[in-house]
């Protein structure tokens, strides 16, 4: 059960309109959560098709992101393991190269506030630069910050870059993220999981 005063933010989220006059939709925040997840997943903001069903990483990239984390569809939306809290809530709109970036009103309104709730995350799996750049506090490019997978997995974290199709040319000129990194993340992840 989620105490009441953590209900109330959920609800305060959920009803959430600070943005609406920069967004392309009607305010929509996608968001999953409970006071006892397991593990964040930190992303960017919804894409399209998420905002269309409330159900976040409902496109391609949530199929890519169920491979690489080699979890179900029930694990990725039980959230009592995973809560999905991206960087913006609602879908920012497209840019000429994919969706506009998150916007920041966004997660200096509600991010401090959700965290400090989330007291039994055991790890933080962080995609793209904005989630990596916000949760770590630097500024250093993608790729560096995914080459320090051992290092953050000690520290119960790891950077990803964001499943979204666009970045299949990463991937093919970083093999070590399929060789290396991912089977390393699948074995965290298992352990939690089925603690």
């Amino acid at each position: 059960m989620i105490h009441s005063s953590v209900s109330t933010l959920i609800k305060s989220v959920q009803q959430c309109t600070l943005c609406q006059k920069e967004l392309p939709f009607t305010a929509n925040p996608v968001l999953q959560y409970h006071d006892k997840s397991k593990i964040l997943l930190a992303g960017q903001a919804p894409g399209v098709s998420a905002h269309m069903s409330s159900t976040p990483f409902d496109d391609q990239s949530g199929k890519r992101l169920k491979q690489w984390l080699q979890v179900t569809d029930q694990q990725l939306y039980n959230n009592k393991l995973f809560s999905i809290l991206p960087m913006g809530f609602c879908y920012p709109g497209k840019s000429k190269s994919g969706d506009l970036p998150p916007i920041k009103r966004c997660a200096n309104t509600w991010r401090a506030p959700l965290l400090a709730t989330l007291t039994k995350c055991q790890f933080t799996i962080l995609l793209g630069k904005y989630a990596a750049n916000w949760h770590l506090s630097n500024s250093k490019s993608l790729t560096e910050l995914c080459k320090q997978w051992p290092s953050l997995l000690d520290d119960n974290k790891i950077v990803l870059p964001h499943p979204s199709p666009r970045n299949i040319p990463w991937i093919t000129k970083n093999p070590w993220f399929e060789q290396d990194l991912l089977p390393a993340l699948r074995t965290r992840l298992k352990t939690i999981i089925n603690e």
